[in-house]
C-alpha cells in the first residue's frame, strides 16, 4: 500500500503542505513586478510536482533502506528518479508558460520560465528527494505501528495460553482430591460415596458449562463453590460449616471461572478436615470503588507440619491473578491465631 494514497487524511495534509511551497516558488522566482505571472506559472505546477512526487512512495517500497538493499544502490535510484521527474516537470512548466502566453494574458510567462529553467530543475529534484524522505519516514512509522500491534497480539496469545495451562492444572487437582475422598468413603459409607459421586457429576457438569466463558458473575462462582462444599459436606458432615458475607454490588461483578474454588478446596482439605472438631469457613466479598475484594478464612492447626511452599491450588491462583490482571490484581495470604486468611483483589468489572 502507498504510505500516502492509502489514507485520505495523509493525502490531504500532503497537498496542504505544497501550498506554502507554491507560495515560496512564487515569491522566490518572481521578477520585479511580475507577481501575477509567477503565481500563474508556479502555484498550479507546484501541485503537479506534488502528484509526480507521490511516485517516490513506490520507489521507497521497492528499495527500502535495510539489509536487503545497499545504500549506494538506493541513492543512485533516487538520484535518477529525481532528475527524471524534475526534467519532466521543467518541461511541463515550459508548456504551461507557453500556453499562458498564447492565451494572450500578457503575463510574459515564457520569459520568466526561460530565465529560471536551470534553477527550476534543481528545485524540482530537491523537492522530489524531500518527498522521498517523507515517504521513508511514513513507511518506518507504519512498520513501527505494525510491530507494536504484533507485539500486543503475541502478548495476548501468550497470556491466554498461560491461563489455559493454569486452568488445565487446576481442574485435575480438585478432581483428584474429590475422587480420593470418594475412595475413602466406599469402605465406610457406600451410600454416602454414591451420593458424593452424583454431586461430583453435577459439579463437573456445571464447571464445564461455566468454564467455557472467560468471565462469569461472582454469584455464579459462589454457587459453584457451594456445590463443591456440598460434596465435601457428605464426607465431613456437621464438622464443615460455612458463613457468607457478600453485597449485591460485589456478586454482580465478573470474575474468571474457578477463581474461588481452589481457595474453598484449600480451606477444606488443609484446614477444616485436619481439625477434629471441624470448623467454619467464612467467605466475604465487597466492592470498594474500582476494586473487588474476596476474602476467605478458615481454621487451621497451628501445630501442623509446615510445608516450604504454598499449596498447589493457592500457587496456581496467584499465577492466574498476576497473569490476568498484572499490577491490578493481588493475592494476600496470612495466618494468625489458628486462622488462615486469603484475600483476592481484582478490578471490579460488570457486564455491559
Amino acid at each position: 500500500m502507498h504510505p500516502i494514497l492509502s489514507d485520505r487524511r495523509r493525502l490531504g495534509l500532503y497537498l496542504l503542505g505544497w501550498i506554502p511551497i507554491g507560495a515560496l516558488l512564487t515569491v522566490g522566482l518572481a521578477e520585479r513586478g511580475a507577481w501575477l505571472a509567477a503565481a500563474a506559472v508556479f502555484v498550479p505546477l507546484s501541485f503537479v510536482l506534488a502528484f509526480m512526487s507521490l511516485n517516490a512512495g513506490y520507489l521507497c517500497r521497492v528499495f527500502p533502506i535495510d539489509e536487503r538493499a545497499t545504500l549506494s544502490r538506493t541513492t543512485v535510484v533516487h538520484l535518477v528518479a529525481g532528475a527524471t521527474a524534475s526534467a519532466l516537470w521543467v518541461g511541463l512548466v515550459g508548456v504551461w508558460a507557453t500556453t499562458l502566453d498564447l492565451a494572450g494574458a500578457g503575463l510574459r510567462a515564457g520569459e520568466l520560465y526561460a530565465s529560471r529553467r536551470p534553477l527550476l530543475f534543481v528545485i524540482g529534484a530537491l523537492l522530489f528527494w524531500l518527498a522521498s524522505i517523507l515517504h521513508y519516514l511514513l513507511i518506518a512509522f507504519e512498520a513501527s505501528q505494525a510491530a507494536e500491534r504484533r507485539a500486543i497480539e503475541l502478548s495476548l496469545l501468550t497470556r491466554d495460553a498461560e491461563l489455559k495451562a493454569l486452568r488445565a492444572q487446576i481442574d485435575p487437582h480438585f478432581l483428584f482430591n474429590s475422587l480420593h475422598s470418594i475412595s475413602a468413603l466406599t469402605a465406610v459409607d457406600p451410600a454416602a460415596a454414591r451420593r458424593m459421586c452424583l454431586l461430583l457429576a453435577e459439579f463437573l457438569r456445571e464447571t464445564l458449562r461455566l468454564g467455557s466463558n472467560t468471565r462469569i458473575s461472582l454469584a455464579d462462582e459462589l454457587a459453584l463453590a457451594d456445590r463443591f462444599l456440598e460434596i465435601e459436606r457428605v464426607r465431613l458432615g456437621s464438622r464443615l460449616q460455612v458463613t457468607r458475607e457478600t453485597d449485591p454490588q460485589a456478586t454482580a461483578c465478573l470474575v474468571p471461572p474457578l477463581l474461588i474454588q481452589p481457595l474453598v478446596e484449600n480451606a477444606v482439605v488443609h484446614g477444616v478436615s485436619q481439625m477434629i472438631e471441624g470448623g467454619t469457613i467464612r467467605i466475604a466479598a465487597t466492592r470498594g470503588g474500582p476494586t473487588l475484594t474476596i476474602t476467605l478464612e478458615n481454621p487451621c492447626d497451628p501445630d501442623r507440619p509446615r510445608s516450604r511452599r504454598a499449596g498447589l491450588g493457592l500457587e496456581l491462583l496467584k499465577k492466574r491473578v498476576v497473569t490476568q490482571f498484572g499490577v491490578d490484581g493481588a493475592v494476600l495470604v496470612e495466618e494468625n491465631g489458628g486462622r488462615f486468611r486469603v484475600e483476592v483483589r481484582i478490578p471490579a468489572q460488570t457486564a455491559a
